[in-house]
């Protein structure tokens, strides 16, 4: 595993040399470091609609909600049949997180979720299989006789996406799927809040046995928010899961609002630190803010300029790397913020994935931790137990700089992890 961010040579982890991926269980690997995470497992179909086309099906613009699979089947026939298709790509907001994860980190990661059993050649399966690191582990997915789930990404002439989902078997996931050994041994649990709408669905009552695991095994546990809706609508279910088993918190600032009724992304990365341990949250073409807990004892001043928002000095301890707040004697909440990277790419061709890109650079550095950790044991790096490697004001920027790589290309999945060398503008970014 190669250390996140740009760093001087001597900054780096041993990389061993690139060889053939070997068609093994590589989860059973002794000291193997892996994300693993729950997905309902989705195909994007991106098509380009009107505004009045939105209108005339009442979709919402800007959400994610569910519709009949008869109607997501017309919409796709009608618009394939006349070549109105941008794309068809795999998706979902794990599967997009762990795919980049395992591209940047080149560690492997798990899928646990559902999918057809019967694939034929270019049909959504064969295409989701075929656009994943194969460093992503599917041999975990539970095989269904109902065809995987589809994501109409709805592209109004704005830019903004709509998504209207057709579940399929995507909720299918039975807890008697979940293997102890694959979640217990891994790095991180990476969830999302999907499943979350139908509190009945075999996927949600597999979703809580992964984290009661995870909880006994002290795995940390990342959750995605997803939408604002979904949030509004479940927010204190979220609200208690969140107390009750997760570390990490991953959010936009919708979704932050939805949640904590604060518009603030400051503030409301304050209030989400009551609920858990550390939060991620993108304020789209304003950046990012990173929130987390760390002990008093051992908090680092930052030797940047002190800046102030809502927060006085809020930046002032963000050379600090985040604890569990359940491990900290004077638990002290800390906070960085970062602009977008180098303003922005010149254009931006997609929006889809940006929050997922930032969060698979924070899973890295998570993980990242736990490698070292497993090999120099004695390193003053673990004088205490920490809950990144990094610091905030670190994440940050490599979070801030995966995000760019992804919203300067069409897909929310990267083909490749980032530049080997940047420029001097781009040193000087990272030197900070």
């Amino acid at each position: 595993m190669k250390f996140p961010g740009r760093r001087h040579t001597k900054h780096y982890f041993p990389v061993e040399e690139r060889t053939r991926v070997a068609f093994s269980d590589e989860v059973g690997s002794p000291g193997n470091i892996y994300a693993t995470g729950i997905d309902q497992l989705l195909v994007d179909i991106e098509i380009p609609v009107s505004d009045e086309f939105l209108l005339e099906h009442k979709f919402v613009k800007g959400e994610s909600f569910i519709i009949d699979d008869d109607l997501a089947t017309k919409i796709y026939k009608y618009h394939k049949e006349r070549n109105l298709i941008s794309g068809e790509f795999p998706g979902g907001t794990v599967g997009n997180t762990l795919h980049n994860f395992s591209v940047l980190s080149e560690c492997p990661s798990v899928t646990l979720g559902t999918i057809n059993k019967q694939i034929e050649v270019n049909d959504y399966a064969y295409k989701y299989l075929c656009l994943t690191s194969s460093k992503v582990n599917l041999s975990y997915l539970q095989p269904c006789d109902r065809p995987m789930g589809r994501a109409l990404c709805l592209v109004a002439p704005d830019g903004e996406r709509t998504f209207a989902i057709s579940k399929g078997c995507m909720n299918d996931l039975s807890a008697d799927f979940i293997k102890e050994e694959v979640i217990a041994n891994a790095a991180v649990l990476l969830l999302s809040a999907y499943p979350f709408r139908d509190e009945s669905l075999p996927i949600f009552k597999a979703t809580i046995k992964a984290v009661e695991i995870a909880k006994k095994n002290n795995v940390p546990v990342v959750l995605s928010l997803g939408t604002s809706g979904l949030v509004q609508d479940k927010k204190e279910l979220i609200k208690n899961f969140l107390k009750d088993f997760v570390s990490i918190a991953a959010m936009n600032q919708e979704e932050a609002f939805a949640l904590t009724g604060i518009s603030d992304p400051l503030l409301a990365a304050e209030a989400v630190l009551d609920l858990t341990d550390m939060v991620l949250l993108t304020v789209g073409s304003k950046g990012l803010y990173i929130g987390a807990t760390t002990e008093l004892e051992h908090a680092r001043e930052t030797k940047d300029p002190l800046h102030t928002k809502s927060i006085v000095d809020y930046n002032k301890f963000e050379y600090s790397r985040a604890m569990k707040k359940e491990l900290c004697k004077e638990p002290l909440k800390v906070y960085s913020h970062i602009n977008p990277f180098m303003g922005g790419p010149n254009m931006i061709k997609n929006t889809n994935g940006a929050g997922d890109a930032a969060l698979a650079a924070l899973l890295h550095d998570i993980s990242a931790n736990l490698y070292h950790r497993q090999r120099v044991p004695n390193s003053p790096k673990h004088a205490a137990s920490f809950l990144t490697y990094s610091s905030i004001s670190q994440i940050s920027k490599y979070a801030n700089r995966v995000s760019f790589e992804v919203l300067s290309q069409n897909s929310p999945r990267l083909s490749k992890g980032l530049p080997e060398r940047e420029d001097s503008l781009e040193e000087a970014y990272w030197s900070k």
